[in-house]
């Protein structure tokens, strides 16, 4: 069957000049890995660290053929790649796939809400602060997603509540994107496109196009910081104001500045109802700091339901000359020309749903009434002011600035303000705001003062810088 090899131990100082010798000599730990005998056929000191390699090359010499050299090389790099493999744990291929693949199916999770939400067009328009607005058939917009409205149509105009003057000013371009005088056809709405890049800005994909839980009017209100003029104990079913728009600094992506309506319901639980509208300043939302036009809606305190403008099935839009999210131009500038938009919020007698208007005359559209629980009869509370997002940055007050950025006592052309505050009554009739108060969460940092007056009516100026020597 071919030549039989017999181990044999070696005696000490003779060298191996059989393969089976070799073959034992390989096989004892103690005369491999022995410092003094590497020492002795070296003939001088050499580094332990690095050496193996080359104390296995000078002590299997005369007995290894290129090829057993070559497998040992191999069997001695493999050992040695576990122990390195060890030491660089961090790159392992296991761990470097990990990040890549929680990447992508971030990515595919965007792109799948990104076809949810960008319906088809009819016509696109390239705004020139970078908006693509698209003009939507009507019946396809993100409401009627929603199983309640799916294959219905928007609702025609309601009655409007009386007192309410629709003959005055009704701008043309108040938006950046028609500045060009691009317009979306009769039977379609303008949508701004949501990019892969407004969803990146997000927390998460749950998380874009939604408020955080911020009901509460005091310091532990998840850094949400408020000047409010405010009416409450009745029923109310609407409200107007005209609301002055400025274009203030927000300090990072992650704050934001608005000014607007809020119509409440419910206690300030999990039950909270809110219908939202005015304008904002948000770079996590939009991507730049230009005061935008917005709406909002929630019936469950900001936890699960609603969102901003068009971003889920909710809200029906019924113009084609407005665009929710879009730039508002011109604002307001300090001591110079002031600019303010009049925002109607009422519920419509007859079906029951939420209907908002700009300006005189224009119907933006409405929230259904099946949207909400305790909205779905009143109002039990309304709201007009600004609010603020402090993440404390490095420690201290943010300098994201409400309003113009400055205090109320500042007056016009200086301080942001809120003039004509009316609500609507359970009759549709808008009658002056009965016992307005007003109320500042930190007043050292964002104040508000009210005031009525004939060509005003009930009025009150508010704002702030935020940090600030008084502001802690």
């Amino acid at each position: 069957m071919g030549r039989e090899f017999v181990l044999r131990k070696p005696r000490n100082g003779i060298k191996c000049r059989r393969f089976d010798r070799c073959n034992t000599m390989r096989q004892t730990e103690t005369e491999l890995f022995s410092e003094e005998t590497r020492e002795r056929r070296r003939g001088r000191r050499r580094r332990i660290n690095g050496s193996f390699f080359l104390d296995m090359i000078i002590f299997f010499r005369p007995c290894f053929s290129n090829f057993l050299f070559l497998s040992l090389f191999i069997l001695s790099s493999s050992s040695s790649s576990s122990v390195l493999s060890t030491e660089t744990e961090n790159l392992s291929p296991r761990n470097q796939t990990l990040r890549p693949l929680e990447e992508l199916n971030k990515l595919k999770a965007i792109n799948q809400h990104l076809r949810k939400i960008n319906k088809p067009s009819v016509k696109t328009i390239h705004s020139s602060d970078g908006d693509i607005i698209d003009c939507v058939l009507s019946h396809q917009q993100p409401a009627f997603d929603h199983p309640r409205l799916r294959g219905q149509k928007p609702l025609d105009p309601p009655e409007r509540p009386s007192g309410h003057n629709t003959r005055g000013l009704r701008p043309k371009s108040f938006q950046l994107w028609r500045m060009e005088g691009e317009t979306c056809p009769e039977g379609t709405v303008p949508i701004r496109r949501t990019k892969q890049e407004d969803i990146l800005r997000a927390n998460s994909v749950s998380a874009f196009g939604k408020k955080l839980r911020h009901f509460r009017r005091d310091t532990s209100s998840n850094g949400h910081e408020h000047a409010v003029g405010y009416v409450s104990g009745e029923k109310y079913f609407g409200a107007k104001a005209s609301i002055n728009v400025w274009a203030p600094q927000v300090q990072n992506q992650y704050e934001f500045s608005l000014s607007q309506i809020w119509i409440i319901s419910g206690s300030f639980g999990n039950d909270l109802n809110t219908i939202e509208a005015g304008w904002q300043v948000s770079p996590e939302l939009y991507g730049d700091n230009y005061p935008r036009f917005f709406t909002y809606w929630t019936n469950d305190a900001y936890q699960a339901t609603g969102c901003y403008n068009l971003l889920c099935s909710g809200f029906v839009q019924t113009n084609s000359q407005i665009a929710i999210g879009a730039a508002i131009s011109p604002s307001s500038s300090f001591k110079g020309g002031q600019f303010d938009i009049t925002l109607l919020i009422w519920k419509d007698p007859k079906h029951g749903n939420w209907w908002l208007e700009f300006g005189s005359g224009i119907l933006v559209g409405y929230w259904p009434s099946f949207l909400f629980t305790h909205l779905r009869e009143h109002a039990s509370m309304v709201q007009y002011g600004g609010e603020v997002v402090n993440s404390s940055p490095f420690g201290a007050h943010t300098s994201t600035q409400m309003g113009s950025g400055h205090f109320a006592d500042e007056g016009f052309t200086k301080a942001s303000y809120f003039r004509n505050i009316q609500v609507v009554d359970w009759d549709n009739n808008l009658v002056p705001s009965p016992n307005l108060r007003v109320l500042a969460d930190h007043p050292n940092c964002y104040d508000i003062q009210g005031g009525s007056n004939k060509a005003w009516g009930n009025y009150f100026y508010y704002g702030g810088p935020g940090k600030n020597p008084k502001c802690p």
